[in-house]
């Protein structure tokens, strides 16, 4: 972006820079309301958050939770500074000058308010953010080779912040950090002496930011820190290790997948250093909700709202969706396939149970992009059943949306899931979910109630499950009876505010 290396000069000086479209250096550097000082201060730490950047559920969450926390908790968040967060904010103000460390660049620390007062700091650093593609990689899905830096000057910022360099008046007295990207800011609040207790919260263990040991010099990593005890995970640097070994507490995004991450099958090498965890009562499962925005009656992307036993806008919006993937009109079961197309999803089973599914008169249609050979398959299974499978690769929202409520069931054989969130969106559009019995899935779907559990990843298995739904749609009464009781239980995030209210007290903090 041509404006950037301009405004970097402009923090660098201190000065305000005139004319639209260019950051402000603020003498007035924020106004914290006397009651925000009442209560806990947090500084959510986050690579994506959904009206900034998203890359998956986490942006989401990032959303949702630092709102939802309002009143009880003065949440603040940052996040780096990419490329779409500057062009949509071309008014945010440089409030600090963040030092550089070792071969980390300084940057300038920039606040923004969103339209809601939410208040969200920016790390601006356009050499390592200004890029296109993903928080994490290029368009062509490579990560970026200087992620390390990257996201250490995100961990360092947050120390920073601790220490004081936000807003005149706010300190956090936690940090509140997300899955890999953020594991180093406790540690380096650690080895820089900044006594601020930290929880980091595990999305999906399976990411973990491994790097090469000889990258510890320019990040600043101590060399006694390379032990079994710190951030070395078999031989490399591991920025969610560090999380991990230095954080205060541990929370991940649903009980059971708490359990399962100390398991050797799930827990991705690390289940030794969460079973210790566990055992020091230090990690704690506290599943996702989902926001206001998730509501039938009111979405403005849906063909035709609708509210409890009104069934008929359900089935304007299933005629909707048909004619948008090409398929034919017709009174059989409409199945939803709405995920990132990788193996984690169960991608694989989802294709292979589709010529039962076609076979019992049943409609696909799937959204989403991932792996090349499921995208290829999934194109070729839509070729091999016209009229009865619609495939687009690629998302986008309202589709999205419109797909969660034109869907009688949403098939969701994941081999693991943190958490999930589509299976909770389904729920409140009267979709039943189809999913396998792990993480979060096991958590939110009860079973032959408001969706279908199976308890293996295996194609028999799925296909069990999948003929119960199809049984449970011939009845009519008892689909339903299932619709009621999925779209009327608890999805909001007061039970998941409350379990945070309660780890932060756990370190000290409320």
């Amino acid at each position: 972006m041509s404006t950037v290396p301009a405004r970097m000069a402009a923090a660098k000086a201190g000065e305000p820079e005139g004319g639209p479209g260019r950051v402000r250096v603020s003498a007035e550097r924020g106004r914290v309301p006397a009651k925000a000082r009442a209560v806990p201060r947090v500084l959510f730490v986050t690579p994506e958050m959904t009206g900034f950047v998203k890359a998956g559920g986490l942006g989401e969450v990032s959303a949702a939770l630092p709102r939802a926390m309002r009143g009880a908790i003065d949440a603040r968040v940052l996040i780096p500074g990419y490329r779409e967060i500057l062009a949509a904010h071309p008014e945010i103000r440089v409030v600090a000058r963040l030092p550089a460390h070792r071969g980390v660049p300084a940057c300038a620390l920039g606040e923004l308010v969103t339209p809601d007062g939410l208040i969200v700091y920016v790390v601006l650093s356009p050499e390592l953010y200004d890029r296109e593609g993903s928080p994490y990689g290029d368009e062509t899905g490579t990560d970026w080779r200087d992620n390390d830096v990257r996201f250490a000057r995100l961990g360092l910022a947050a120390v920073e912040i601790a220490r004081g360099a936000g807003a005149p008046g706010w300190r956090p007295d936690l940090m509140h950090l997300n899955d890999w990207p953020t594991g180093l800011a406790a540690a380096y609040a650690q080895w820089e002496g900044v006594r601020v207790p930290s929880v980091i919260t595990i999305h999906n263990l399976a990411y973990q930011g491994l790097f090469s040991p000889a990258r510890m010099e320019r990040l600043g990593v101590p060399k006694e820190a390379f032990v079994l005890d710190g951030v070395e995970f078999h031989g490399k640097l591991s920025f969610l290790k560090a999380g991990l070994s230095y954080a205060d507490h541990v929370t991940t995004v649903s009980a059971t997948y708490a359990r399962e991450i100390t398991t050797p099958e799930l827990g991705c090498g690390l289940d030794g250093l969460l079973r210790l965890r566990a055992e020091q009562r230090r990690l704690t499962g506290i599943v996702n909700g989902i926001d206001a925005s998730w509501d039938p009656q009111s979405d403005p992307h849906l063909e035709r709202p609708f509210a409890l036993n009104a069934w008929e806008g359900k089935e304007a919006n299933a005629a909707a969706v048909r004619a948008a993937f090409g398929l034919s009109s017709g009174g059989g079961p409409l199945f939803a396939v709405i995920a990132r197309l990788v193996h984690q999803k169960g991608i694989d089973l989802a294709i292979d149970a589709a010529e039962t599914i076609v076979a019992e008169g049943g409609q696909i249609v799937v959204t989403g992009r991932g792996e090349g050979r499921f995208e290829s398959e999934l194109r070729a299974l839509a070729r091999r059943h016209p009229g009865m499978v619609g495939v687009d690769i690629g998302f986008e929202e309202a589709q999205a949306r419109r797909m969660y409520a034109g869907s009688d069931f949403l098939l969701m054989p994941s081999r693991f899931e943190p958490c999930g969130l589509s299976q909770m969106y389904a729920q409140a559009f009267a979709s039943l979910p189809i999913a396998h019995r792990t993480g979060g899935l096991a958590d939110t779907i009860d079973d032959g109630v408001t969706g279908f559990l199976f308890d293996r990843p295996s194609l028999p298995a799925f296909l069990d499950a999948i003929r119960r739904a199809l049984d449970a749609f011939r009845a009519g009464s008892r689909l339903h009876s299932m619709r009621r009781a999925a779209m009327t239980r608890p999805m909001g995030w007061d039970g998941s505010v409350r379990g945070y209210e309660g780890v932060y007290r756990r370190v000290g903090v409320g």
